[in-house]
């Protein structure tokens, strides 16, 4: 690549032209030709409140300020992976950050991720499974865990507030699925662009690293709305908007940091799995009081659009509150944190065993399958809830309320967890954590 052509700005011409091409369909689609109008229209209905201006995206790249992918407009698939340092920790850290972000930094331009160091002299230097691929928006973001400062000698510069997340009386954790010392979030808007990063990424690892575990997840395309969760929710609504000064305050760190970490900021994962056989046998209008809005469009119970502030003062003609007090939204608003979740399902999970037919069975002539469990119990499928944050203290005081009161708590629960420091972005030349 000329060098006086930035990466950055070949990074923000691609996003560019993605936008502009998805305008473009929108207004060949507009551009369809329409019936006739009736010789007398109905009065319109009232205007829906429009959302709030959007910020400026973020355009993702290595170098910055910041780490990719937590300013950067969502993309659509993304795994999350956790790894644990090996032997001569400091010396692997050290090393395993200088791999890594040279693939990063690779695979985010568009370009081959690199050798695999020790592989032989004539294996193919990548897998190949996203030649003809375009980065689809592709960030690579790295966080750091509470155990990690102490491994590599270097527990004077731990992150102000990295501690390991309290209990909650509603977690459920399994171990498979918490912790970790080292963590990889890959976004791209194409899934076989994650895969093929994540298979780059864990190329490099043998001899330094290890995985501990990897979760993958979704979103469906709404258009610039607000993604739905596997609720059918909107989910993430009140979110600060990237480039605010309201966006700023909530996620970026702040003073008594150590210098290194300015420009870095925390990340709380929560694999959370829904009941969603129970959900779908709720009421509507319990599904609603549960969440403490309006399926359809987003909007508080309280009235207004999606976007109205929640009025929890507001009663009904019950003469009860509106928005119930043990609803989601009523126990976790104004909790100053960034939500990038996604949703996941793994389908039914469970070993299986033929029941052979016997007295008193009819046997059709086809095996029946009998699941580990109740089947309802057995389906996997929920959310990958990430909060980014300036303190996690704030997402223990939103989960502290809701795992007291919370109505979903009939629906959920928290099956993984884990909290990252994730470092500032990285200087020109320089790798990831340089400082450190």
């Amino acid at each position: 690549m000329p060098e006086s052509i930035s990466r950055r700005g070949v990074i923000a011409s691609l996003v560019a032209t993605a936008g502009v091409a998805a305008a473009g369909g929108a207004l060949a689609a507009g551009a369809m030709k329409a019936e006739p109008a009736p010789p007398k229209a109905e009065p319109a209905p009232p205007k829906a409140e429009p959302a709030p201006p959007k910020a400026e995206a973020v355009t993702p790249g290595f170098p910055g300020a910041h780490q990719p992918g937590i300013a950067t407009a969502q993309q659509r698939y993304a795994t999350f992976a956790a790894f644990d340092l090996q032997g001569g920790e400091r010396t692997a850290f050290q090393e395993i950050m200088k791999r890594w972000s040279g693939v990063a930094e690779r695979l985010m331009r568009g370009d081959p991720p690199g050798a695999i160091p020790g592989n032989r002299a004539d294996a193919p230097a990548g897998s190949g499974v996203a030649d003809g691929l375009d980065p689809a928006g592709l960030t690579l973001t790295f966080g750091l865990g509470p155990e990690v400062f102490g491994l590599i000698g270097k527990e004077k510069s731990r992150p102000l507030h990295l501690r390991p997340l309290p209990a909650f009386s509603t977690d459920r954790l399994e171990e498979a699925w918490s912790g970790g010392h080292l963590l990889v979030q890959i976004c791209a808007d194409d899934a076989q662009v994650v895969s093929h990063a994540f298979r780059a990424l864990r190329g490099q690892a043998p001899g330094l690293v290890r995985l501990r575990w990897s979760q993958q997840g979704f979103l469906g395309s709404f258009g610039g709305g607000t993604p739905r969760n596997l609720l059918g929710q909107k989910d993430g609504t009140s979110n600060p908007r990237p480039g605010t000064p309201e966006f700023d305050a909530a996620v970026w760190a702040g003073d008594g940091e150590p210098s290194w970490f300015a420009g870095g900021t925390y990340l709380v994962f929560r694999k959370v799995r829904l009941d969603l056989p129970k959900w779908d046998l709720t009421s509507a209008a319990d599904q609603d009081r549960s969440i403490g809005r309006r399926r359809d469009d987003g909007a508080p119970l309280s009235g207004g659009g999606e976007f109205t502030a929640p009025d929890l003062a507001a009663k009904g003609p019950d003469g009860r509150p509106s928005i119930p007090a043990d609803s989601h939204v009523a126990l976790v608003r104004a909790i100053p944190m960034f939500r990038r979740s996604y949703n996941y399902d793994y389908a039914v999970q469970g070993i299986t065993a033929p029941i052979a037919a016997g007295p008193g069975r009819e046997d059709d002539g086809h095996l029946h399958e009998h699941h580990a469990g109740n089947s309802h119990d057995s389906y996997d499928a929920g959310v990958l809830f990430c909060a980014y944050a300036r303190d996690p203290e704030a997402f223990n005081r939103a989960q502290r309320k809701l795992a007291a009161a919370d109505r979903l708590n009939a629906f959920v629960k928290h099956t993984g967890s884990a909290v990252f420091a994730i470092p500032p972005g990285i200087r020109p030349g320089s790798p990831l954590a340089a400082d450190l």
